[in-house]
């Protein structure tokens, strides 16, 4: 076949297993996602309270504006770098993240990398949907006062107002996604922009409020000139981190996409330019309330509740509320319904998995997990902590070991004559590969002793990982019976 490098496969898959495949698993037919589809989607993903108070922030590790804004940017950058390696295969081949990792995990072996992104994404949907839901009680509480007797009893450790509130943002959200992937993608195209209008309303109030005294170059912590220049790397590798989730199945969304140029060209809006100007109005926000209140407010909800206008209250909590469940289904739904899918083809398609998704976010509670520091640490940061290695092998699988010579009807199909069956549907030596990886990684990453070095974990697994594999796989041509040229 062609090596032109904007090759897309686009044929149907005649031959399958009822255990690997069903029409949303399949390579996508439709190619509806162009640039600025991309592009709402990474707006989506960053724009968000979670996205805001995560650059705010940064200046607590002893880090001046300019300091946190230069170090966010060169993050930006590198993550627009590492999506486009899943991206791009991700349009090229036109399937979803778990279909993408059977290549290297084996067709049932993919199973595992799929559901350990999928119990990550349970979580953080269901805490995501919780911080929403905050805004939620604070609008009803501005426009019905007497509310305020519904939150002096609780069910489950959650009052009964903000059980209305969480319920009414899960339903809306469920009410999304069964309109599909093509109805999400309309609904990114509208919350990413939206968060602008919001942003720039509130650096005028804040500049406003400072007399226009708004100092970039100060910091609310004071450190040594080397735990600065350790903080800058550590914030870079931060961002990175941040977006770790989404870099590894933004395969999910770029498999609709058109071509490889819209595919790099969405993504580059979207990260370093849509990153940078998030980032800019973030740092310039929280710098000037260190200026107004004495202190570095990072969360913009608590920041719009500080605005002694009801009518801004209202506007400003409903524009996060869309803004976080933008993020929400981009980075927290749509992976776990696909993950889920992978799982059982037959039974589970894409709308079954998001609300199987939906219902366990409410099941494990997750207004418990996000007020125990350590089950965040511990219980997500572990998870987290092995998405490095996985990425690791799926891309030295993809670009090193068989340079983008994939056959697709194979990663359907289950047999000893298939080629990503490797034993019984696993690959040995990508699970040693992962396990040696995890061993890495998760120290770092939860144990104390190594904090100095817990904000690099996700880039040494990485590197660790992607050594490793790459030393245990055999540097043979992978040949296929019809391979499809991507490279």
């Amino acid at each position: 076949m062609s090596g032109n490098r904007d090759e897309l496969f686009m044929g149907s898959i005649s031959e399958k297993s009822e255990r690997l495949y069903n029409e949303d698993l399949a390579p996508a037919k439709e190619r509806n996602w162009k640039v600025y589809s991309l592009f709402s989607m990474w707006m989506s993903d960053v724009h968000s309270i979670g996205a805001y108070t995560f650059a705010a922030g940064l200046f607590f590790l002893g880090l001046t504006g300019w300091q946190v804004l230069i170090a966010e940017i060169i993050g930006a950058f590198i993550v627009y770098y590492l999506a486009n390696l899943t991206g791009v295969a991700g349009t090229k081949l036109g399937v979803p993240y778990p279909v993408l990792s059977r290549i290297s995990f084996g067709v049932f072996g993919g199973n595992i990398p799929a559901i350990i992104r999928g119990v990550v994404a349970v979580f953080w949907y269901g805490i995501q949907t919780y911080l929403s839901s905050v805004a939620v009680t604070a609008i009803l509480l501005v426009i019905f006062p007497n509310l305020k007797s519904w939150t002096t009893h609780s069910f489950l450790g959650l009052s009964l107002l903000g059980w209305v509130g969480f319920l009414f943002l899960w339903l809306l959200q469920v009410i999304i996604f069964t309109y599909g992937m093509e109805f999400i993608r309309k609904f990114d195209n509208f919350c990413g922009p939206a968060v602008y209008i919001m942003m720039l309303v509130l650096i005028i109030w804040i500049a406003v409020k400072a007399g226009g005294k708004i100092n970039i170059g100060t910091s609310p912590v004071h450190v040594s000139t080397g735990q600065a220049i350790l903080a800058f790397f550590g914030a870079i590798s931060l961002v990175v981190a941040y977006f770790s989730t989404i870099i590894l199945n933004v395969s999910d969304f770029t498999r609709f996409s058109p071509s490889v140029k819209t595919t790099k060209a969405g993504n580059f809006l979207g990260l370093p330019v849509n990153f940078t100007a998030f980032a800019l109005a973030s740092v310039v926000i929280t710098a000037g309330t260190i200026t107004v209140f004495g202190k570095a407010i990072t969360d913009p909800v608590l920041l719009v509740q500080k605005i002694d206008n009801p009518f801004f209250l209202v506007v400003g909590a409903i524009v996060f509320i869309i803004a976080t469940m933008g993020v929400n289904i981009v980075a927290n739904l749509v992976s776990p319904a696909y993950d889920l899918s992978n799982l059982m083809p037959k039974h589970i398609d894409f709308k079954r998995g998001a609300l199987i998704t939906s219902i366990l976010s409410v099941l494990v509670l997750p207004w418990k997990i996000y007020g125990s520091p350590m089950a965040v640490n511990y219980f997500l940061g572990s998870l987290g902590a092995i998405l490095g290695p996985i990425f690791a092998i799926m891309i030295v699988d993809y670009y090193l070991i068989k340079r983008g010579k994939i056959d697709v009807h194979a990663l359907y199909n289950e047999g000893d004559s298939e080629p990503y069956w490797y034993q019984k549907g696993y690959n040995p030596k990508a699970f040693v590969a992962l396990a040696i990886g995890i061993v890495i990684t998760v120290p770092l990453a939860l144990i104390p002793t190594f904090s100095v070095l817990a904000p690099f974990s996700w880039p040494i697994g990485v590197v660790l990982t992607g050594i490793v594999y790459l030393a245990v796989t055999k540097k043979e041509p992978f040949v296929t019976k019809e391979a499809h040229e991507t490279m």
